[in-house]
This record gives C-alpha cells, structure tokens and sequence, in this order.
C-alpha cells in the first residue's frame, strides 16, 4: 500500500483514524497503530509481515539479554547475533542473488539463483531495528519490556517502507506516553498534503516526462534531451523522497509521534558534503552514529572510514553495481573536497553552484542507469561528443509545454517559498483578523487545494511509483 494511493488516502487512513480516535485509552491507542500497520504492510505481500515480525522478536529478546547481564560477554554476545542475524537476513533477502549472479560471472560457475520479491522497505526497517539494540548496549536507551511496543516502534505505519530512519531514542517517550491535540492533528493533516502533493503533481509529472528522454535507444539521444532528462529525474526523486517524507512526518504528528525532518533543501549546496548533510539526514546520521564513528570518524584512518561509509550507502540503495558506483562517487569527491576544494568552493558562490549543479547531475545519472550501456550513451551526449544531436523537434515541444512546470519545481526547490510564507506571517501578525484568516482559512483552503488536484491527477494516473520502495 502506497500514500498516494486513493485507497489509502480515502478508505485506509479514515478508518484508521477513526478506530484511534474513538477511545482514548493508551493501550488501545497502541493496538490500534500496530493491527493498522501489519495489515498495511501485508497489503501487497502478506508472507513477508512474518518477516517483519521474526525480526522484532529476534532484537527484543536481544536486547532484553544485552540489559540483563550488562558489562559481560554475554552482552556482546547477544548484540553480535542480533546485528549478525539482522544483516543475514537483510544479505539473504536483498543481495544474495547479486552475489551469485557475480560469483557465476567471476568463475564460470552456474550456481542456481533463487528469485523471490524483495520485502518492501526491509533496509528502513532492518536499521531501525539495528540502531535499537546498538543503543541499548552502549546504554543510551532503556530497553523496552513490552514486545508489542516494540513492534508498533518498528512496524509504525508512517515510516515503516521508506522511512525517514527513525531511532528508537526519539520516539521511545512517545510510545509510552503521547500527548494529542487539534492543533497537532491539524499541522500533520497540511504536511501530509503537501507531501502528497508534492508526489502527485510535481514527482509524478517530471518522472513520466524524464523517462522519455532517458530511456532513448543508443544512438537516440540529443544533448539537450540528456540534460533536460537528468534535471526532470533530479526533481522526480526529490519530490518523490521528500514528499514521502512530508506525509511520514505529518502521518506521525496526526498520532502524536514527533519524526525529525529528513531534507533540508539539498539542491542550494555548494558541495557533495554539504548535499549529503541535508539530503535523506537519517540515512547519514545512522552511517555517521554506527560506522563512521565507530571505525575511527576524523581521528584515525579518516580516508579509509569515508570510503568504506560511501560504499556501504551505495549498496544499501540496491544490489546492482551502479548504486556502488555511485557512492563510491560521491565518497571520491567528499574526500576531494575535505583535502583540496574545500576552501575555494566557500569562497566563489557561481563557480561552487556551478561544480555542485556537474557533480548532482552526473551523479543521478548514475543512480539511474543499471546498464553501463545506456549509461556511457547518455554520458556521450551530456558532453556532446560524437557528433550527437544538439536538439531535436520533440525536445523543442516539451520545453514549450513544460518550462513554467520546471521554473515552479525547481523554485520549490529552495527555501523561497518557506521565506515568503514567512514573510506574510510576520506582516499580518500585528493585523489580527488578516492573521487570522491567513492562518485559518486561507492555509487550509489552499492544502485543500492541494489534496483534490492530487486526488483528480491519482484517479487518471498509471505513473505513481515510489522510487525509495525498492530499498
């Protein structure tokens, strides 16, 4: 089940929140959330729920055995199986078949491939549930007695399938005692529409028109339709993640749980550091808390930390050599900036854009590509070489039809939009009916808005994947 999905948004979601809301007993607000979440989970393929909930028994008892017997080697013991058997299970189900694939490639061999549908999202939840256990051993989290309340930490509905990545630290307050109000309910019910919408309208829009570009036959490429296609997938994948992640956040505020914000407007950095600073924010810190600080951080083997850091964020996006490649990428040019670029890039504002705008770009490419083929075709007419076309007719059309579309996404892209809502606010603040209006009725209206175009653009739309589904 997706959140963009007339279904959920129209079936699913009111009459789970009718069930949460009718009696206000905690408890059964927590069962509520947890039934509401498996059955969301086991929408598309109920045998991979059991999955889910093997896992959560696996790191409770761990993590029961870890506070039982602190500071001995039972402990340890209990940590080193629930993060062995969390990664097997995450190995076994998500790469196991590239692995086969490359060792029958390597030597020759004819190993069988076992072929089974990836558990959606079992790389948000796998680490949730890591980052769990690691902070009960290290002491920073009580451990939770109640396995259900694990389970509802774990299989939590707004964040289960693509995330943010949520620490067990964050929320563990608000498992056991959550505090409701209109106005929280009202301020997640906004975020959650303009997430949709965000999905619905601008995601949506620019992956349909990007893929006619970027999936053009060897040969078939124009250089322009090359770099029109990477910048409609850039705005494909942003909106598409942080969409997800405003209806994650506003989904949670509606239950009372509090998500930290997962973007920070990564498209206005001046470097890949700083992109990776404000882009998928729980992704890095988990990688930054559990494997960068712990192999050394900046104080020993700091090159060899980063390298294994970004090679480890590639392959957690998928098993395929690209996603390696591409972390790799970005882990090269962080160490380049760290020890060469980082000054000039502080000091020269076009320049720096202009480096960042090469470096994203590129990068996407990579992301996008899973055959090297197509790939290094792309490449030839990013760059122009070769003699590819500089244009063609249909790329003419499309940019007519289209570059108000782009002006508006790319905008939105930035922190204009939140400055100029901000500027309002403190205009009228003084005006009190104005305020008031602009506040309470106008804001709504407009969320509103957003909630019917999305819903009129769903019914007629066979385009409406999620891109982060398959990690």
């Amino acid at each position: 089940m997706v959140f963009s999905s007339l279904f959920f948004i129209y079936a699913f979601l009111p009459v789970t929140l009718f069930l949460y809301f009718i009696y206000k007993g905690k408890a059964y607000r927590n069962y509520i959330l947890i039934i509401s979440s498996l059955i969301f989970y086991a929408w598309g393929e109920p045998v991979w729920v059991l999955l889910l909930v093997l896992t959560t028994w696996i790191d409770y008892f761990a993590a029961k055995i870890i506070d039982q017997y602190k500071g001995l080697r039972q402990s340890k013991a209990a940590l080193s199986c629930a993060v062995v058997s969390n990664l097997l299970i995450l190995f076994y189900f998500k790469y196991s078949g590239f692995t086969v694939e490359n060792l029958n490639h390597l030597l020759g061999s004819n190993i069988h491939i076992l072929e089974f549908s990836l558990p959606i999202g079992i790389s948000f939840y796998t680490f949730q549930a890591l980052s769990y256990v690691i902070d009960v051993y290290r002491g920073e989290v009580e451990v939770q007695k109640s396995f259900h309340k694990l389970l509802l930490y774990v299989a939590l509905f707004p964040q289960l399938v693509a995330g943010p990545i949520v620490r067990y630290r964050d929320i563990a307050e608000e498992i056991e005692n959550r505090s409701m109000s209109l106005t929280a309910v009202s301020e997640g019910a906004a975020r959650f529409m303009i997430g949709l919408a965000k999905k619905a309208i601008i995601a949506n829009t620019a992956g349909n028109l990007a893929s006619s570009f970027l999936q053009s036959e060897f040969g078939q490429f124009t250089v322009l339709g090359a770099w029109f296609g990477i910048l409609l997938f850039a705005i494909q994948i942003y909106y598409d993640f942080s969409g997800y992640s405003d209806m994650a956040i506003g989904l949670g505020k509606i239950f009372g749980f509090t998500y930290k914000e997962n973007f920070n407007y990564p498209y206005i950095s001046k470097s890949a550091a700083e992109f990776w600073r404000r882009w998928h924010i729980s992704l890095g810190s988990f990688f930054r808390d559990y494997v960068y600080i712990p192999l050394g951080g900046k104080y020993q083997f700091q090159m060899r930390n980063i390298i294994v850091v970004w090679f480890l964020t590639g392959l957690w996006h998928g098993a395929s050599w690209n996603f390696i490649f591409w972390g790799l990428y970005y882990g090269f040019f962080i160490i380049l900036e760290k020890y060469l670029l980082n000054k000039w890039l502080q000091h020269t504002f076009l320049l720096s854009r202009i480096y960042f705008i090469f470096l994203t770009l590129i990068g996407w490419s990579i992301f996008y590509y899973t055959d090297l083929t197509q790939w290094l075709g792309f490449m030839k007419a990013f760059w122009g070489l070769g003699g590819v076309k500089f244009s063609n007719t249909e790329l003419t059309i499309q940019v007519s039809n289209y570059y108000l579309f782009i002006i508006l996404a790319v905008i939105g892209c930035t922190p204009v939009v939140k400055q100029i809502n901000h500027y309002i606010s403190k205009k009228l603040e003084h005006h009190r009916k104005i305020y008031g209006f602009y506040e309470g009725l106008a804001k709504p209206i407009l969320n509103a808005g957003f909630l019917l175009v999305s819903t009129a653009l769903l019914v007629g739309q066979t385009y409406n994947p999620f891109l982060y589904f398959r990690f």
